[in-house]
């Protein structure tokens, strides 16, 4: 549901996904892959419809079924190295930086489809602190929609899953969330569609503070 009156939910850890829910890469994301799609042949607009929130080599399988894992691995690692490099257009999400701020000494984790170069090289650009707990694209064997970076996340935290509140914008990152057993907080206007838990538009609409006993208060809308 869209939050409308504040929502309140408890937690003891946050799981935070990077691209669309705290930092805004879409003019990378779609310089890039507008590239990829035009060196094969395929439709932009439809690329685009699968590539937020997946790992590359992962995309790449949806959108060329045909072909080997071997050469979207590879062909992933080109998209890398192009995305790291490329960080114009790189900001923060709404509130973004004072909901880092608000968690900075809270139980929090990065869980994200970037690698760690990149992960880095965007919360850098947007001037947002690198959570000291992430699980990175190097970190796991299955890319979102599969639920396996979150379920790490919550296990480097300590935190059961059920007590995990996912921060999230894409399809394939709220349903990942799902499948973990997670609630979500869909962020921005790809989320709402995609079933998360409660929606907002921005961070600038989530307020956090510790309730006690380990227990996060988050007042969202």
């Amino acid at each position: 549901m869209t939050a409308t009156t504040a929502t309140v939910l408890t937690a003891r850890a946050l799981l935070l996904d990077m691209d669309g829910t705290l930092v805004n890469s879409d003019a990378v994301v779609e310089r890039c892959w507008r590239r990829w799609a035009d060196k094969h042949g395929l439709d932009f607009p439809e690329v685009m419809k699968v590539v937020h929130g997946r790992q590359g080599y992962a995309s790449m399988a949806v959108l060329l079924p045909e072909r080997s894992m071997a050469e979207n691995h590879a062909e992933n690692r080109e998209m890398l190295a192009a995305e790291t490099a490329d960080v114009e257009g790189v900001v923060p999400i709404g509130g973004a930086p004072a909901f880092m701020a608000a968690i900075a000494d809270l139980p929090h984790a990065l869980v994200t489809s970037a690698n760690a170069a990149l992960a880095r090289a965007r919360m850098d650009a947007a001037g947002l602190p690198m959570p000291l707990v992430r699980v990175t694209a190097e970190c796991v064997g299955a890319s979102k929609p599969d639920p396996e970076g979150f379920l790490k996340g919550a296990a480097e935290l300590g935190v059961d899953p059920a007590e995990c509140l996912v921060f999230e914008d894409s399809q394939a990152g709220i349903a990942a969330g799902l499948a973990a057993g997670m609630r979500v907080v869909g962020i921005g206007p790809r989320a709402a569609a995609y079933g998360p838990t409660v929606h907002v538009d921005d961070l600038s609409r989530v307020r956090v503070e510790a309730a006690g006993d380990g227990v996060l208060r988050l007042r969202v809308g």
